[in-house]
């Protein structure tokens, strides 16, 4: 197999490494963990920048905004995005969960009402799954919504909700039927953030940032027109976002950790770590397995290309970037040796690393805890018999 750019895909990518470098805000490739961390109103201004230069939703339909380029060309995007150390769109959750299940189970009217302003980023999405005792087992969802006449009221709470603090729309499983199976009576809705009766809680993480939020529900009134696809048939709908969560999401984890191991082995030539050879040692069995992650990738982007659905490889990358980041930052500080007790101006990087390493201990829970992505790998990747 050839895994050199195709000329177009070359093209593309030499297009988008011009565009980048003229357009990255000034100093953004200064390391310091401020510019690590995310900025709403950076995001924002970028996000534009992005849309009118028609480098978001580049495999959507042209009618629905998008370029209709193939999915090789949104892997180097991702690729090039991360080796720039860009910063991300501030749409994540709608770009790629929101607007491709619009795409496939909305109304005209739905579509025409939400798709471009994803797109453009003048409205933010978050995600409503996730509950306190039903992350890892979502069918076993709590929150409820009861007809009345032409809406539904709900009442309930989410967690782990990213940009619900700053969110216009949220997608939402609840549960309709209390008395059918399990994985039935779900109904996903459209929910408008600005509702009354919708009261978000950002939560503090050891980082000292609230990236993640709690959302309760009290009385909240959902028009029936904001049903994404049928009433108590939310359950498949669920599943077309969570394939679209991780569909080439390995190539923007997999240039992260590249970006990574480079800055590792930037920090060891600066300590003189580098004469060490144990630290020698586990800096290149992090760029062997790196390696082996990048052909996973292409097979499943192969997979993708040949029938237009993400399949469960992507859970592969997640797992593995998720302990391999982990595993990468606490070396780093390793190298660092007594001056990682040392935070700020008085620290090696201005306490990059520190922030690189607490932030990373999320890896392993958000999208997926390790343990869920191991039985989802054994079942739907290797064949193995269902765990219960």
């Amino acid at each position: 197999m050839d895994f050199r750019d195709a000329p177009e895909e070359a093209s593309f990518r030499s297009e988008l490494r011009s565009w980048l470098e003229e357009n990255l805000p000034d100093g953004w490739r200064e390391l310091s963990p401020s510019r690590t961390r995310w900025n709403a109103d950076v995001s924002r201004e970028w996000s534009k920048k992005l849309y009118e230069a028609g480098y978001v939703g580049l495999t959507w339909p042209k009618e629905y905004g998008g370029r209709a380029a193939p999915y090789t060309h949104q892997a180097v995007f991702l690729e090039e995005m991360v080796r720039a150390e860009a910063p991300e769109h501030i749409g994540v959750i709608g770009l790629g969960m929101a607007g491709p299940t619009i795409i496939s189970h909305g109304t005209d009217e739905q579509k025409n009402r939400h798709l471009a302003n994803i797109l453009s980023g003048d409205e933010v999405w978050c995600q409503g799954f996730s509950e306190p005792g039903s992350g890892s087992d979502l069918a076993s969802l709590r929150t409820k919504a009861v007809r009345d006449n032409d809406h539904f009221v709900v009442n309930g709470q989410k967690v782990w909700s990213s940009f619900a603090h700053i969110a216009d729309w949220c997608i939402l499983l609840v549960r309709t039927d209390p008395d059918a199976k399990k994985h039935q009576g779900i109904t996903y809705l459209l929910v408008d953030m600005h509702s009354d009766g919708v009261d978000v809680r950002p939560l503090n993480q050891m980082s000292g940032e609230p990236e993640f939020n709690e959302i309760f529900f009290s009385d909240v009134r959902v028009p029936i027109e904001n049903v994404l696809g049928e009433v108590n048939a939310g359950w498949g709908v669920a599943m077309t976002t969570l394939l679209h969560e991780r569909g080439t999401l390995g190539f923007a984890l997999t240039s992260r950790l590249e970006v990574a191991m480079n800055k590792v082995v930037t920090l060891a030539r600066e300590t003189g770590a580098e004469r060490d050879p144990l630290i020698r040692d586990r800096i290149a069995r992090h760029w062997v397995e790196l390696q082996g992650l990048k052909f996973t990738n292409y097979r499943a982007l192969t997979t993708l290309v040949k029938t237009g659905v993400p399949g469960p490889e992507g859970s592969i990358a997640k797992l593995f970037w998720s302990e391999s980041n982990q595993r990468l930052t606490k070396l780093a500080l390793e190298i660092m040796g007594p001056r990682a007790q040392l935070d700020g101006d008085e620290g090696i990087w201005d306490g990059y690393w520190q922030y690189q390493q607490l932030r990373s201990r999320g890896n392993t829970i958000e999208a997926g805890t390790s343990e869920v992505l191991r039985n989802i790998i054994a079942e739907r990747v290797l064949g193995l018999p269902r765990s219960r």
